[in-house]
């Protein structure tokens, strides 16, 4: 840093001490991108009644910063903390501990992403890089949640008291109305505790599972062919107790799956193949892997009338499944009602 010309010293001495108070800053500054979190702590014992100091990380400027601004902020405070209880910053013995310090922060971070630092006997600083995920999906009330991971490995108590409560009910089967319903949670918590468990990856979101369900499959079927432990995992999942299905009879399931074939169908059609496979889980796994997609009825009215209710619902964005949970009909109330009525007809998507 000292060796670096005046002008490029006075703009690097700029960004690691900005005039305003900043905190969790990201800034740019000769190709490279600067985190830090500036702290002063004002108190008439030091030089100028303040001391200022601004440790943060260095970075290409291309880097997203998002994951190691925690980890900067995390270690402000705790190095605010350690000033304030002993002088550690202040005091130029143990000031000289902040070089070691440092290079194993580096070292480890870039290495494991987490570092242990032991500051004395009775301080230590762990810090952890949080892989930042993508924003889950909205939860809707008709949607069906499924662990993506042995539910028995799953640790209850790492979660909130919504999400312990509702875990029992969550079976891959109980889409979110009734898990509200039958774990008496108000159904917003619900959602909430479910698009938390989304952004873990512990769930992922399927369809309402029923015999008059229509599927097809997509291009991803051929990875049942090509991937080896897509089949192994497929064939552990969907085998009934004590059976062992074959992949040939597994994939003339999936290609039995076609626009106008209900799953009742299927089942008629492949009996033989469907002894040693459980059609339920096989339609989950399809979903989960994306192997098939759930083709949905969408009613539409096209001659406004009002004999036929909800008319709110009817128009070509509401599935079967959304206006069953809305309305507390079954599928075949539905079904049978909307045949009736001569003003609505039903798309397919």
């Amino acid at each position: 840093y000292l060796t670096l010309p005046s002008y490029f010293r006075l703009s690097l001495w700029r960004h690691i001490f900005p005039r305003q108070k900043t905190c969790n800053s990201a800034r740019t500054a000769m190709d490279k991108k600067l985190i830090g979190c500036p702290v002063c702590i004002e108190h008439k014992k030091y030089s100028r009644n303040a001391l200022l100091f601004n440790l943060g990380l260095v970075c290409d400027s291309r880097t997203k910063t998002c994951a190691l601004e925690p980890i900067v902020k995390k270690l402000s405070g705790y190095l605010t903390t350690l000033e304030l209880e002993s002088g550690f910053i202040s005091n130029e013995e143990s000031k000289q501990k902040l070089l070691p310090i440092m290079s194993t922060l580096l070292e480890e971070l870039n290495a494991t992403g987490a570092c242990t630092l032991p500051i004395d006997e009775s301080n230590t600083i762990h810090l952890k890089l949080i892989e930042q995920r993508k924003d889950p999906m909205i939860v809707q009330e008709y949607d069906v949640p499924v662990f993506t991971q042995n539910k028995d490995h799953f640790i209850k108590s790492q979660w909130d008291l919504t999400t312990q409560q509702i875990l029992p009910y969550i079976d891959g089967y109980r889409h979110i109305q009734k898990i509200s319903a039958e774990a008496d949670v108000e159904l917003n918590l619900v959602r909430i505790a479910i698009q938390n468990l989304l952004y873990y990856d512990v769930v992922t979101l399927v369809s309402i599972f029923q015999y008059s369900n229509v599927y097809c499959t997509t291009p991803k079927v051929q990875s049942l062919i090509d991937d080896k432990s897509i089949q192994e995992e497929c064939l552990h999942y969907i085998n009934k107790p004590g059976q062992r299905a074959s992949l040939r009879d597994v994939f003339q399931l999936y290609c039995g799956l076609t626009p106008g074939t209900t799953v009742r169908d299927l089942c008629s059609r492949y009996s033989q193949q469907l002894q040693k496979v459980d059609e339920r889980k096989l339609i989950q796994f399809g979903l989960m892997k994306g192997l098939i997609r759930r083709l949905q009825k969408y009613p539409v009215k096209v001659v406004r009338d009002e004999r036929s209710r909800p008319p709110r619902l009817y128009t070509g964005c509401h599935s079967y499944d959304e206006i069953c949970c809305k309305t507390g009909m079954s599928y075949k109330e539905l079904d049978e009602r909307l045949e009736n009525d001569p003003n609505i007809i039903i798309c397919w998507k």
